[in-house]
């Protein structure tokens, strides 16, 4: 049963940022829009956010993804500390495709019930690509291929990897898809004080989110114009790397959407 929304009058973009198993916090963050009665005119995605956003587009439910997330194992999103060392972080995204494709049932963008994009990177170009046609599948294995866990993907002749490499907020996509309002989800927020350092590992991972935070700050700060409301639901206990706390994620995402809500209602109907 289709739910019923209150018509604004302007059209609402949603940014939905990359994280990993962070990006759960993206359902609940929907969860509580449509508890509000809003309903997004646009979507645009990055790595977990691309495939939050995906789902959602094409009428999966909150509902439906939060049990789904409630119930992955490590296996189902690999531990970065276990794989990359073992498999040098090049694993085919078999598991991924079918799960993944069992949600989105290989549509096209233009079967999708919200207007949808997502982006990556090209390898070969070290370029940004953004996607809005053709395989949704595809197009969401790519924005969501992290480094030194999945091997890119191939797309007519580019080599892709995730979206958040370049851009972890993906607001100027959404902006040009139609968007009067930009709301932006950046699930990672800043980085964290550490205690230390325990392994390269870590090592290689922290310099990554040190720069990656940095970089975002600075896209925010020049895009400024083009964001209405941007958010970052707290969850300091909760790593974008492993399969764990994943209910904090979306109680973290939900309380920000009620919080929220009724600015974003202000925001829409000015």
């Amino acid at each position: 049963m289709l739910r019923e929304y209150t018509i604004m009058s302007k059209t609402l973009g949603l940014a939905l940022g990359a994280g990993g198993t962070r990006g759960i916090a993206h359902v609940g963050f929907l969860k509580a829009l449509e508890e509000a009665d809003i309903r997004p005119d646009y979507i645009a995605g990055s790595s977990m956010g691309s495939v939050v956003g995906a789902c959602y587009s094409k009428g999966m439910t909150c509902d439906e993804m939060r049990d789904i997330a409630f119930e992955l194992k490590t296996t189902d999103i690999l531990d970065v500390s276990l794989i990359a060392l073992a498999k040098l972080g090049l694993l085919k995204s078999v598991r991924v495709r079918k799960l993944i494709s069992g949600f989105l049932e290989d549509c096209t963008f233009e079967q999708l019930h919200i207007p949808f994009c997502c982006v990556a990177v090209d390898l070969k170009t070290a370029e940004l690509k953004c996607f809005s046609e053709g395989s949704v599948v595809d197009a969401v294995l790519a924005s969501s291929a992290m480094p030194t866990v999945f091997r890119p993907v191939e797309i007519d002749g580019m080599l892709l990897v995730d979206g958040g490499v370049l851009c972890r907020v993906p607001v100027r996509e959404v902006k040009k898809m139609g968007a009067d309002v930009v709301v932006a989800v950046d699930v990672l927020g800043k980085v964290e004080k550490l205690d230390k350092v325990p392994n390269v590992l870590s090592l290689v991972t922290r310099v990554y989110d040190i720069m990656d935070c940095k970089r975002t700050q600075t896209v925010h700060t020049k895009h400024s114009r083009k964001i209405d409301l941007w958010l970052e639901p707290e969850m300091e206990d909760v790593s974008q790397y492993k399969v764990k706390n994943i209910e904090a994620a979306y109680e973290a995402g939900y309380r920000i959407g009620k919080e929220n809500a009724e600015k974003i209602k202000e925001l829409i109907s000015e």
